[in-house]
């Protein structure tokens, strides 16, 4: 897998995402998400993350969503103060497993437990298409954020995952059956969008594409016909003539998955 960049929009004034990760909490999100964090292209990713929030000796910064808290060390050894919440208790426990002296609480991103200005630094990645209301997140980020502090939100965008595929038709249905699944697959579209409205200035857009060829990968494509057949949306057969054609790429060298992946940024207003 490369994370490519693809394009960028420009300020405020602009007309203008992460590989998946399913919506389920436990131990194979968290397998799934150490899958992603240790791709090509990842790292940098979230080092740019980092850029756009100016995190520094100083700066707190607050992981929202946090997983398994790699981004809280990788902040903390930039000299931030940094801290991770999760709603999930298994991946709270992970990460102070994993990073001993890190903070990590267990909180919803529509309720956070601190005070109002506490953080300069707001990181949301792969959080929101989880939410039924992302706008509950922003106004609590914008809370939380002290003025003139910064926020950055990256998600990718479940409806339009590129693979190859023999039939393209059903692939489409399988591709929008299984977003279907995910409480808002189409967010990361809206990223500018929920920013401005809670009060955030000077946003961009940057578009990257995260691009999957290892055939280690292969469950991420198959899982999603999986989705499809249980919603009813294709039929057993077609799920599993689906699969097989997936399978058969991958054996030969030709497993293809790209991913619109959004970062987002965006400065608190007074």
């Amino acid at each position: 897998m490369s994370i490519t960049p693809t394009a960028r929009s420009g300020r405020d004034t602009s007309d203008t995402p992460a590989a998946p990760s399913g919506p389920d909490h436990g131990p194979s999100l968290l397998a799934v998400l150490d899958a992603v964090d240790r791709v090509p292209g990842a790292a940098a990713l979230r080092a740019r993350s980092y850029e756009l929030l100016g995190v520094a000796p100083g700066v707190r910064l607050l992981d929202v969503g946090c997983g398994g808290g790699l981004a809280v060390t990788e902040a903390g050894a930039l000299g931030a103060f940094a801290a991770g919440v999760d709603r999930d208790e298994e991946m709270i426990a992970a990460a102070r497993r994993r990073h001993l002296g890190r903070a990590f609480a267990v909180a919803d991103a529509t309720a956070l437990p601190h005070e109002d200005g506490a953080w300069d630094a707001y990181r949301a990645d792969k959080v929101l298409h989880e939410l039924p209301d992302p706008g509950a997140a922003l106004a609590e980020a914008r809370r939380v954020l002290a003025p003139g502090g910064r926020a950055v939100l990256i998600g990718q965008d479940w409806d339009t995952c590129v693979l190859d595929a023999e039939d393209g038709a059903l692939t489409r249905t399988i591709v929008h059956a299984r977003a279907d699944l995910v409480a808002g697959p189409r967010v990361a579209r809206r990223f500018r969008g929920l920013l401005l409205d809670h009060g955030f200035v000077e946003v961009t857009v940057e578009v990257s594409t995260a691009v999957l060829t290892d055939a280690r990968l292969l469950p991420l494509a198959t899982g999603l016909a999986e989705a499809a057949a249980r919603t009813g949306a294709v039929t057993p057969e077609q799920a599993a003539a689906w699969t097989a054609d997936q399978a058969a790429r991958a054996a030969a060298d030709r497993f293809f998955l790209a991913i619109p992946v959004f970062t987002a940024s965006g400065t608190r207003a007074p």
